[in-house]
């Protein structure tokens, strides 16, 4: 089973009130809760509105809890440093208790039979999270935990037109921005979208692992089929092999007048899918066109032949 829990806290009793963290919770609810084509992925609860801190501790123990092989926490809110860890605030947050300090999360994690927990903070200070001092009884994440950040553990994290930003651009990498060639959307690929979403002077997102497998946090549509990637054995019998080509792959002959070549130019379609992943490339031409109009070949790229041997070893 696989659950998620998305907290999001505007309202609080003692500090500043916040304008777009339960938007961001529920923007990234229904992209969780389905994959692109409309399949069950997690199943998601929300936490919103007035959100104190027995309840958010409630929600991660139940989140936690045993019957589950895969489990996401995402909180949107007010963060705030403590001694090395980071408390994420509560609205009945004050003083010395303002909220449930990161390390109680890892305790709680510690214990939990969940094989992967994948967390994903969105609040000021959150990359001060996993740090050694808030690991408390090791310095390493439990093995299969991930922690994503909005910001490094000195820095704030902006909000703007009544979002958070980076939950903004997390959306767009859950949409489908974050998503490898088989549509496979991990929190390495989310870290990897986000990140080079800010500049150098902008809030840092930060990414810490302890895992020997990624699982999907959402799937989306392959940007090449998978039949297609297993031709690439049959198109390339080696790596280093070059793809001859010749007119009769191109649709437009109107200028060669050649007949039409159904089984080339269905093979020449699935090629241009594999260029526009830079899977593949002509060789000595800068369009696949030209390649097939003048009786050139076309290559494996180096991340082609990544696939390839994939596909070689059964494991696509």
């Amino acid at each position: 089973m696989r659950r998620a829990l998305l907290v999001g806290i505007d309202h609080y009793d003692h500090q500043r009130p916040l304008t777009g963290c339960v938007n961001d919770a529920t923007a990234l609810q229904p992209l969780l809760a389905r994959n692109e084509d409309s399949t069950k992925n997690l199943d998601c609860r929300l936490l919103t509105g007035a959100v104190t801190r027995n309840d958010l501790l409630g929600g991660v123990r139940a989140l936690l809890a045993g019957g589950a092989d895969f489990a996401v926490l995402y909180f949107a809110g007010h963060g705030t440093p403590v001694d090395g860890d980071v408390a994420l605030v509560t609205s009945d947050g004050q003083g010395e208790t303002p909220g449930v300090l990161f390390a109680e999360v890892l305790t709680i994690a510690r214990k939990s039979q969940v094989k992967e927990i994948v967390v994903i903070l969105d609040c000021c200070f959150s990359g001060g999270a996993g740090t050694v001092a808030a690991l408390t009884e090791a310095a390493v994440l439990r093995s299969g935990m991930s922690i994503l950040t909005a910001s490094r553990g000195d820095q704030y994290s902006a909000e703007a037109g009544g979002r958070g930003l980076f939950s903004t651009h997390l959306e767009g990498a859950l949409e489908g921005g974050a998503a490898d060639v088989l549509g496979h959307v991990t929190v390495a690929g989310l870290y990897a979208y986000v990140s080079e979403c800010f500049d150098a002077w902008e809030q840092r997102p930060t990414f810490k692992a302890n895992v020997d497998r990624l699982h999907d946090l959402r799937r989306c549509e392959p940007s090449v089929p998978l039949p297609t990637l297993h031709k690439l054995l049959e198109w390339f019998p080696d790596p280093a092999h070059h793809y001859r080509l010749d007119p009769t792959y191109e649709p437009d002959k109107s200028q060669s007048g050649l007949d039409p070549h159904p089984a080339h130019e269905e093979i020449f379609d699935q090629l241009q899918k594999c260029r526009a992943n830079k899977l593949v490339e002509p060789v000595d031409h800068q369009h696949m066109y030209f390649a097939a109009m003048e009786s050139g070949s076309c290559r494996l790229t180096p991340l082609g032949r990544h696939y390839w041997q994939m596909a070689k070893r059964g494991t696509l």
